[in-house]
C-alpha cells in the first residue's frame, strides 16, 4: 500500500458508462499521483529552481442565472472533449436525521428516469456518444458527471438539465434502489475485512456533532424507513438550481455554452434555500481511542485522526504542506519510519479527505487521517511511538526551508497534474467546489500563491496546535479471522 497521494478526485467509481449508481464512498477515490518520473525529478532539484509564480492560468468565466444556478465555463482546446458537472450542495452532513444514506441513496435514483429520458435511457444516451460518466456522494456534495465529445456538449446540457428539472420517483424506482444500496452496504463494508476502515469508521468515532458523526452510508433501518415522500421532497429541496453549480470544461466556444446554459437550465424554477446545518465541532482536549473487532481481518490495522484547522486559513495551508511531509509519497517521514526503517508494515495511506474526495473539496470540519496494516507482532503502542515521534520531530526542531520547499514542489506537482488530465474532471471538479463553497472558482488560480505564504515557523506553530496527542482519536483494528 504505497501511496504518493495529493490529490483525490471526486469520483464515485471506476470511470464509466455503466458504474454510476452503485457506487461505494470507499471506492470511489481514483488517486491522482505525479508521475514517477516528476516525482524523481522534484526530489533531486534544488528548491530553488521551482517557479516562483503558477505555471499557467485556468481561464475561468463564472455568472449566475437568474433562478440561482451558478455557472462555471472554462475552455480548453487541447482535445476534442468536454466535460459537464453538475454539484448539488448536499451530501452526507446534510441528510435528515433518522435517514442517514439519504443523500447516497438519491444519488443512485438520479440514474432512474426524468422528465424525457427513461430509465436507464440517460446511461445508454453517453455510451452511444462515446462518453464516459459518473456520480457520487462526498461530505457536502453530491455530484454527477460526463466527458462526452465536443460536438455532443448541447445533448449532455440538455440530459442533465432534464434531470435538475424533474424526476421520474415513483415507489417501484425507490424500493428498487433501496435494495441496490442496502446491498453495497452488505458487499462493502459488512462483509469485507476492514470494511469501512477508516474510511465509515473514524468520523463516527472522532467527531461529537451528529452531521459529521453519524454513519453516512445507511444504517439498513434507515434506509428501509424512507418513504416516497421523504424522496420527493429532498430532491425538491436540494435538487433546485440555486442549490446547484454547473461546471463546464474543454472544447467549446463560450458564447455557444452560455446559450445552451440559458436555453435548457434557464427557465428551472428556484426554490426555498435549505436549512444550514450547525457543522461545528468542539476543541477535543483529551485522546480518544477505540478497538474494531474484525472477523473477517488476518491482520490488526491502526487508524490515527486529527482534527484540521478551519479551512482557508493559514494553518490549513500549512497543515497541507505537513501532510505531504509526514504521509504523502515514499519520501514522507512515516513511510520511511514505519516501513522503511523498522519493517512494520508494507505501507502507510492516508490525508486530508482522503477517501471522499480532495483536501479542497469540501466545506465543514475534516480529518487529517493516516492509516495501516502492521505484523502481529508488532503491538499497537509501537506504531503510535513512532508516530509521536516523528510528530515531536515537527513540533520541538520545526521544519527548514529546505524541506517545505520540497513539500510545495511536490504539492505543485499533483496540482497541475489533475488540473491538466485528459479528462478535465479534475479541473471541473475544484472549479465546481469552489464555486459551491466560496463562490469564487477563480481561487483555483489563487491556491499556489497561498502556499508561498507558508513559512517554517507557521508549520511549526500549526503541528504544536493540531498534532497534539490530546487532538487525536486512535482506531485499532483487532482481527479474528482464523488463518
Amino acid at each position: 500500500m504505497k501511496h504518493s497521494v495529493l490529490l483525490r478526485r471526486g469520483v464515485g467509481c471506476a470511470l464509466g458508462a455503466l458504474a454510476l449508481g452503485a457506487c461505494s464512498p470507499k471506492t470511489a477515490a481514483v488517486v491522482t499521483t505525479a508521475p514517477a518520473a516528476a516525482t524523481a525529478t522534484a526530489a533531486a532539484v534544488a528548491p530553488a529552481a521551482a517557479p516562483a509564480g503558477p505555471a499557467f492560468q485556468i481561464p475561468v468565466e463564472y455568472y449566475t442565472l437568474p433562478n440561482g444556478l451558478r455557472v462555471v465555463l472554462s475552455p480548453d482546446h487541447t482535445a476534442p472533449t468536454a466535460t459537464v458537472a453538475a454539484y448539488y450542495a448536499v451530501g452526507f452532513r446534510t441528510e435528515p436525521r433518522n435517514r442517514t444514506g439519504f443523500a447516497h441513496l438519491f444519488e443512485h435514483l438520479m440514474f432512474q428516469g426524468s422528465q424525457n429520458l427513461g430509465k436507464a435511457e440517460f446511461i445508454g444516451l453517453i455510451q452511444k456518444n462515446g462518453g464516459a460518466m459518473n456520480g457520487s456522494t462526498r461530505f457536502d456534495f453530491t455530484n454527477y458527471y460526463e466527458v462526452v465529445p465536443s460536438n455532443k456538449l448541447e445533448t449532455i446540457l440538455w440530459a442533465e438539465a432534464d434531470r435538475m428539472r424533474g424526476l421520474a420517483i415513483d415507489q417501484s424506482n425507490l424500493t428498487n434502489q433501496q435494495g441496490v444500496v442496502k446491498s453495497e452496504v452488505r458487499v462493502n463494508v459488512l462483509n469485507q475485512p476492514y470494511g469501512g476502515f477508516p474510511w465509515l469508521d473514524m468520523p463516527q468515532k472522532a467527531n461529537k456533532n451528529w452531521n459529521n458523526a453519524h454513519n453516512f452510508y445507511g444504517d439498513l433501518k434507515d434506509l428501509d424507513a424512507a418513504n416516497l415522500a421523504d424522496t420527493k421532497d429532498f430532491f425538491k429541496t436540494y435538487y433546485a438550481p440555486n442549490n446547484a453549480v454547473l461546471a463546464v470544461v474543454g472544447d467549446f466556444e463560450p458564447a455557444e455554452a452560455k446559450a445552451w446554459v440559458t436555453k435548457y437550465y434557464g427557465n428551472i424554477p428556484s426554490a426555498t434555500p435549505p436549512p444550514k446545518p450547525d457543522l461545528a465541532e468542539p476543541r477535543q482536549e483529551a485522546e480518544q481511542r477505540f478497538t474494531k473487532d474484525d472477523k473477517l481481518a488476518a491482520k490488526p490495522a491502526l487508524a490515527f485522526a486529527y482534527h484540521m484547522p478551519e479551512r482557508n486559513t493559514p494553518e490549513y495551508y500549512a497543515m497541507i504542506l505537513l501532510d505531504q511531509i509526514l504521509l504523502q509519497g515514499n519520501d514522507s517521514r512515516l513511510y520511511q519510519a514505519l516501513v522503511q526503517k523498522r519493517g512494520y508494515s508494507d505501507g502507510v495511506r492516508g490525508g486530508i479527505n482522503n477517501d471522499l474526495g480532495n483536501q479542497f473539496n469540501y466545506a465543514g470540519p475534516m480529518l487529517w487521517m493516516g492509516s495501516l496494516t502492521y505484523d502481529p507482532a508488532v503491538q499497537a503502542d509501537s506504531v503510535v511511538h513512532v508516530l509521536d515521534r516523528e510528530v515531536s520531530r515537527l513540533t520541538s526542531k520545526g521544519i527548514d526551508q529546505a524541506t517545505l520547499d520540497l513539500a510545495v514542489v511536490k504539492m505543485r506537482s499533483a496540482f497541475y497534474d489533475q488540473v491538466s488530465g485528459s479528462t478535465n474532471f479534475g479541473r471541473a471538479d475544484l472549479l465546481a467546489a469552489f464555486a459551491l463553497f466560496d463562490n469564487d472558482p477563480a481561487r483555483i488560480n489563487k491556491l499556489e500563491g497561498e502556499f508561498r505564504k507558508v513559512t517554517p515557523a507557521l508549520l511549526q506553530k500549526t503541528a504544536q496546535e493540531y498534532l497534539r496527542p490530546t487532538n487525536r482519536t486512535l482506531l485499532i483494528v483487532n482481527p479474528l479471522a482464523k488463518s
